[in-house]
């Protein structure tokens, strides 16, 4: 999702046996044998997903196992360095900026896609524009609002042409903006701003990102063997990138492993070089030196379908998210550094540009958990509704993470709000993703993380617009103080912090659109012998661009 999912995790069932040290390979790492000689290390490493992909277009993703993937075989304007901070990518150099902050022009580096053809300036324009077009349905539309027109083309006003994009040469990029937007280079590293190859694109059409042969990327590598269905497939090192020496792993095998019991068992089996850890395996292995905990932006939390006459009424909702023990959850079930969120921005994310202070704590607790409070809610809500006894469904994808989590849902409504039972319904990811187009759900468990350190990308999620928006919410009052927050108060950052809190109340306190239920973190187990991993704080999970095999 962005990003509706969890972590993409070292793993494989298929190669047993293939990390043996001492195959001569190209890449540069090696050591020492008994002769003196050098030996280079096979750079070839097994890796899994938590889930299965959905889409390997920028366009069309909205699970965080299809981003991960797609950040391995594109790249755009700008990536992510070690300290997690933006650096120029296929842009060749700063941008030059305009006095008013609101056109950039990029020069773009000589840079080819897999297939040996150039990426152009055109690449960008297309790829933007597909996004936001109101034909391609977008999740990721409204990060297009940025650019001048960009709403109003997504809202179907103005042509998609007029977006604020422009291919000057083949090799110069102009961007206009809507405002200006001081963290530009961060927002450009998400998923939904990457090239498009146009010709090969428009020739693919609706099959562009549904397999390995319908798609071409310009990233570090290139993915073989996947045909849209299957979970196992191959990335291998890209020979037309730009930065390819920079690459040192050369075969990555990857594999769906749904279950962190069996990636545990495979790790302590020598298979993995790096799996996920949760619940009782992350207790299990807290104090292995293998283990590690990293805080992540990651939000987990619960969508109530407004347009359902239940879920529709804000006093179940009220009950429904003060009726959950959220500590107890984070502490007992997930136990991998994860923490109860009361609030929809996450922890130690993004500070009031004046005082310092964090936006979680400036704000507070916003309806916390209180057996007392929902029961209150409960009974009026069943009063209004006309009913006693009520029954919900509730939907999360078929991964262990998510199987969890609505178990322990359930467990708590129906223990601590008299007359409701929860129906659970787990499904293959897409499949969940389609329903929640469709509407088809009461209640959805999923999970987002930002692509930039700012709270208006959780709030942005909820906008009436926005693709994301699924559950139907609605509120002009919340649309408008979002669009005042992008425009008329850009250049002003304590009224615009000012109105970003009030409007996390408006979406959590007042309306109850979304139910927070926790902050993530990446909990995993690494060997020693994989160095060089980028584990990322928010946007997309991991990145093996800089990994290397040691031995």
């Amino acid at each position: 999702m962005k990003k509706l999912g969890f972590l993409l995790v070292a793993s494989t069932l298929l190669l047993t046996g293939c990390f043996g040290g001492g195959t001569t390979s190209s890449s540069s790492a090696g050591s020492e044998n008994e002769s003196g000689a050098v030996e280079q290390v096979k750079q070839e490493i097994a890796v899994s997903l938590s889930g299965e992909l959905s889409t390997l277009d920028s366009a069309q993703y909205t699970d965080v196992n299809s981003s991960d993937m797609i950040g391995q075989l594109t790249e755009g304007l700008y990536r992510l360095d070690a300290n997690n901070d933006p650096e120029l990518a296929l842009a060749g150099a700063e941008p030059e900026v305009s006095e008013d902050g609101l056109t950039y022009t990029f020069t773009l580096r000589d840079s080819k896609y897999s297939d040996g053809t150039a990426v152009k300036a055109e690449d960008f324009v297309y790829a933007f524009q597909s996004v936001v077009d109101p034909e391609t349905a977008s999740s990721s539309s409204n990060r297009m609002d940025i650019f001048k027109n960009g709403r109003s083309i997504r809202e179907g006003e103005k042509e998609v042409s007029e977006l604020g994009v422009k291919a000057l040469d083949d090799q110069t990029l102009e961007l206009q903006l809507e405002n200006p937007l001081p963290f530009l280079p961060q927002i450009l590293t998400g998923t939904p701003f990457m090239p498009k190859q146009k010709a090969f694109a428009e020739e693919k059409g609706k099959a562009y990102g549904t397999s390995a042969e319908n798609f071409v990327g310009n990233g570090p590598f290139i993915i073989k063997g996947w045909n849209g269905n299957n979970e196992s497939w191959t990335l291998e090192k890209n020979p037309e990138y730009w930065d390819k020496d920079n690459v040192k792993l050369e075969t990555i095998n990857v594999q769906v492993v749904k279950e962190i019991a069996t990636g545990t068992n495979l790790f302590d089996d020598g298979q993995l070089d790096y799996t996920l850890l949760a619940d009782t395996y992350a207790h299990q292995y807290q104090n292995s030196e293998q283990a590690n905990f990293a805080p992540k932006a990651t939000v987990g939390y619960v969508s109530p379908n407004q347009k359902r006459e239940v879920t529709g009424n804000v006093h179940v909702r009220q009950a429904i998210l003060q009726a959950i023990d959220k500590e107890n959850f984070t502490k007992n079930i997930l136990a991998d550094g994860s923490t109860a969120l009361n609030g929809f921005v996450a922890k130690d994310f993004a500070k009031n540009p004046t005082s310092g202070e964090d936006f979680r704590e400036e704000n507070g607790d916003i309806l916390p958990f209180d057996v007392e409070a929902a029961q209150k809610s409960w009974q009026q809500a069943k009063e209004e509704l006309g009913k006693d006894e009520i029954t919900l469904e509730l939907l999360s994808a078929d991964t262990a993470l998510a199987k969890k989590t609505i178990e322990f849902i359930q467990g708590q409504l129906e223990e601590n709000l008299p007359g409701l039972t929860v129906e659970l319904k787990s499904v293959p990811l897409q499949n969940r993703l389609d329903l929640q187009k469709q509407g088809e759900f009461d209640l959805v468990f999923g999970t987002w993380t930002p692509d930039y350190a700012d709270p208006i990308d959780f709030l942005n999620f909820y906008d009436s617009k926005s693709g994301l928006n699924t559950a139907g919410y609605n509120n002009s009052t919340y649309d408008t103080g979002l669009q005042d927050a992008r425009t008329t108060l850009a250049n002003d950052p304590d009224a615009r912090w000012q109105k970003l809190l009030k409007m996390e109340k408006l979406l959590v306190g007042e309306d109850t659109a979304v139910l927070p239920l926790y902050q993530g973190a990446v909990a995993y187990l690494k060997t020693d012998r994989l160095e060089g991993l980028q584990v990322f704080p928010f946007g997309r999970t991991v990145s093996f661009r800089t990994a290397y095999v040691t031995e």
